[in-house]
């Protein structure tokens, strides 16, 4: 068993890689779990299955945050917390692509100080310790050092960039997309893209492993009014994200308000 606590979390991820590579374009029991919340896969519940028993049995006094768990008080009273969507981008996955990921993250205290995003069909792993840099297999990686947001490289949905969110002004960017949140925050830290946006509430276990990784690579992350993200809330929802180059973070604020 790992020390550390980052070394816990790669080994969970990468067990979470084999389970899904497993599954991947197999005939296998999925179901819609109502209410909007979109459908759910054999394989998230065997990963969410897998991710709580080693994380927990490794580290009992750590509170529990799962996209496929239900939800548990308890957690709101624990000083550190794991933070996991088991599979991000199930839709994607229960149609065969290939950009979902596992997103693992351990938060003290509101904030996020250990973060693993791995997307194993891409055999990019994702990591990051608070203070340490961030890396994807093992390699450092560092943020987009764009100052100016005209042409910048968004990844966002295209809801997000409608004018009426935008009081200020639609930003001048060239959008794309990817349909994994953790996927998008960890394209962001390694320079793929300048900035990526979310203004609707994100789900924590959508954002926190990235948070991390894009802090650790120098890129600005806040929530859509400008506020530091704190995990672990009542809700665990944050109001929105935007992860952008310090040189442009800025001005996307401006706009939106």
């Amino acid at each position: 068993m790992p020390e550390s606590d980052l070394g816990l979390l790669i080994d969970a991820a990468r067990r979470a890689g084999e389970i899904a590579t497993r599954y991947h374009r197999t005939d296998m029991e999925i179901r819609d779990k109502g209410a909007g919340q979109g459908p759910v896969s054999q394989a998230d519940l065997e990963i969410d299955t897998m991710l709580r028993t080693t994380l927990l049995a490794a580290r009992p006094e750590y509170g529990w945050l799962s996209e496929e768990t239900e939800d548990d008080a308890a957690r709101l009273s624990a000083e550190v917390v794991f933070i996991v969507d088991p599979i991000d981008g199930t839709r994607t996955y229960i149609e065969g692509g290939t950009t979902f990921a596992h997103s693992l993250a351990i938060a003290r205290m509101g904030r996020v100080t250990e973060a693993v995003v791995f997307l194993p069909l891409h055999d990019a792993l994702y990591s990051a310790r608070e203070g340490q840099g961030a890396a994807c297999n093992e390699t450092p990686i560092r943020g987009s050092a764009r100052s100016e947001i005209r042409d910048a490289s968004v990844l966002a949905a295209k809801p997000q960039l409608a004018a009426d969110n935008w009081p200020g002004g639609v930003p001048p960017v060239a959008r794309h997309y990817r349909p994994s949140l953790a996927y998008r925050m960890c394209a962001i830290a390694d320079g793929q893209f300048d900035a990526m946006l979310t203004l609707r509430d994100a789900w924590e276990w959508d954002i926190a492993a990235g948070d991390l990784i894009c802090r650790e690579a120098g890129v600005r992350v806040t929530d859509r009014t400008g506020a530091d993200l704190a995990f672990n809330s009542a809700r665990g929802m944050q109001s929105g994200v935007i992860a952008a180059s310090p040189g442009i973070h800025g001005d996307f604020l401006t706009r939106l308000r």
